[in-house]
This record gives structure tokens, C-alpha cells and sequence, in this order.
């Protein structure tokens, strides 16, 4: 099972970006089907990430980065490089996708997915908005592709 999963904020701007691009391929998988994929918008729930991801074999994260890099920049990186355990919290909140791909591995050791790619598009817009830049719309639909170009494989 590949499973992919688009995480960010619609209310803020360049941040809904994994969102946007999950809800695209879940269109495009109404109308293309393929039984061994699956996608997910998660928002800004990590703890829902881990869930998801659960049980697949293959996962792909994409996401809006704040690195300071050109705006529009995709960035594809293997996901145990972007794994990182939470700090001790009683605020779910606190728990990201990133902190989900190394819980997930801990809790769930045979039984979450080995391989993680992540996709990251840089900012550069986080203010509230609902639109995403020209730019990051263009890296958007680069990032879309790669995307559909993998479910097809």
C-alpha cells in the first residue's frame, strides 16, 4: 500500500500546500483509480499521520517549509533525516508529522512503513490567506506530478 498524506493550514496561505495537493490527487484518483493507494489530508494533525500511515508499505509527506530558501523550492528528502521524537507534552498540538514518522516506528515497529519520502515546498507566504503565491502554485503542480508519476508506478 502507498499511502500519501498532505499536511498544512488552509487558513495560512503557502502553508495549506500539502493540503491543496492532496485534495488534487484524491480527485485524481476518483477519476484514475488504483486500489493500492491512498491519500490523506491531515491538516496540522501529526498524531493523525501516524494512523494513517500505519499498515502502508510506502509513504509520501508533502508539506510547506520555512527554511529561509527561494520561495518555490521543492525539496525531497528521505523522511528518516526529518524524523524527530517530541519533547515530553500533555499538548497534542505539539505533535507533528515529524514526530510521527519516529513514534510511529517505535509504537508500531512491524507495522509502519520503511519507505518515507517527504516533499517540502518552500514558503513564501504563511500570513492568513486563503490563496496560495504564484510561485509556490507552480511548485505545487511540479510536485503534483511527481506525485502521480509515483501512483502510477
Amino acid at each position: 500500500m502507498l499511502t500519501i498524506i498532505g499536511c498544512g493550514n488552509l487558513n495560512r496561505s503557502d502553508d495549506a500546500v500539502g493540503v491543496i495537493i492532496a485534495q488534487r490527487l484524491q480527485k485524481y484518483l476518483a477519476e484514475n483509480p488504483r486500489p493500492h493507494v491512498q491519500v490523506y489530508d491531515c491538516g496540522t494533525a501529526g498524531m493523525e499521520v501516524m494512523f494513517q500511515a500505519r499498515g502502508s508499505k510506502q509513504l509520501v509527506i508533502i508539506d510547506a517549509s520555512s527554511t529561509g530558501s527561494e520561495p518555490g523550492a521543492v525539496f525531497k528528502v528521505p523522511g528518516e533525516e526529518l524524523a524527530a521524537l517530541p519533547e515530553p507534552s500533555y499538548n497534542l498540538h505539539d505533535f507533528r508529522w515529524d514526530h510521527a514518522l519516529a513514534a510511529g516506528k517505535k509504537i508500531f515497529p512491524d507495522d509502519f512503513p520503511q519507505d518515507v519520502t517527504v516533499y517540502l515546498i518552500e514558503a513564501a507566504n504563511l500570513d492568513f490567506g486563503l490563496e496560495l503565491s504564484p510561485v509556490v502554485e507552480k511548485s505545487a503542480d511540479v510536485v503534483f506530478e511527481k506525485i502521480v508519476e509515483i501512483i502510477r508506478n
